[in-house]
């Protein structure tokens, strides 16, 4: 079962191309800050602007330069169900440990389509799938109902799901609909101490990518079930997980990873740019509210 923090490690671009030294360099500082697992080529990964030939270039240096220091969780999401099978199957050869599937976005499935999309990913490929549920971007919803039916039909190739939909519920719905050893990571940094308390085990995270350790350190807090200390620290992260928002997706985590490290810029590709003057003053407050600047 995958536990813990888990960034959702973004693209680094550099004069329009991805900058795989600074990737190479993000991944060793997340493992060195104990992120439990690393996830390329998700939403914060800018997976959407990636071509094809790019997007498997991203998961093979992930793959590679980790060297089975965690494990890997590579992002296969597409709208396309071809598309995100032939994702799931580079990632597979190249040695990813998961996959990360998003619910097709703007085609708008239904449940049935959901189901059979998911059923064809799982059939024709045996790398393990964690659901990928945010339907404020995709718009359709991977209902309670549907995750277990799924998860029951493939026990062992849909073992868990990344929830963002902003409802602790699913958190109870899929444990009792599924059982505990399904695994439930919050897709909310600043719902993760709520989901970790109603029984997931750890969250993929966008504000991991500034600040692993503080990430890694409050999640060990609650599998201590210390959460006192894991309220703590949170209280030092709450101003950081909304500054990650404060303009569009990852736009001001770019921008706090350009101020963290000087190998780092905060480019990104269109039609995302780069973050207005207002997140910037909220991600600097942030930081320095976390102690991170």
């Amino acid at each position: 079962m995958f536990s813990g923090s888990i960034p959702a490690l973004v693209t680094p671009f550099r004069d329009g191309a991805v900058d795989e030294a600074a990737f190479r360099r993000l991944i060793d500082w997340q493992i060195e800050n104990g992120s439990k697992a690393l996830v390329p080529c998700g939403t914060t990964g800018e997976a959407s602007t990636l071509t094809n030939a790019e997007h498997h270039r991203v998961i093979e240096i992930c793959v590679e330069h980790t060297a089975g220091r965690v494990p890997v969780i590579a992002g296969c999401g597409s709208n396309d169900t071809a598309n995100a099978l032939m994702h799931m199957t580079f990632s597979k050869r190249y040695g990813a440990s998961a996959a990360l599937v998003v619910a097709p976005y703007y085609n708008r499935p239904s449940q049935a389509g959901l189901i059979a999309h998911f059923s064809h990913l799982a059939e024709n490929c045996d790398l393990p799938i964690i659901l990928y549920n945010v339907p404020g971007r995709t718009v359709t919803d991977i209902e309670p109902e549907t995750v277990c039916e799924l998860a029951k039909r493939f026990p062992d190739r849909i073992i868990g799901i990344k929830d963002a939909s902003g409802d602790l519920s699913r958190v109870v719905d899929h444990r009792m609909g599924i059982g505990p050893d399904f695994c439930q990571l919050s897709g909310d940094d600043e719902l993760s101490l709520p989901a970790n308390a109603a029984g997931a085990s750890g969250c993929i995270s966008v504000t991991a990518n500034v600040a692993p350790k503080l990430c890694a350190e409050f999640q060990q807090a609650c599998v201590d079930n210390d959460f006192a200390k894991a309220r703590e620290i949170n209280d030092k992260l709450y101003p950081l997980h909304y500054a990650m928002f404060e303009d569009a997706s990852p736009a001001p985590c770019k921008y706090a990873l350009s101020r963290v490290h000087d190998w780092m810029t905060d480019d990104l590709r269109l039609p995302m740019v780069k973050c207005s003057d207002k997140a910037k003053a909220a991600v600097d407050e942030a930081l320095q509210h976390a102690g991170l600047q």
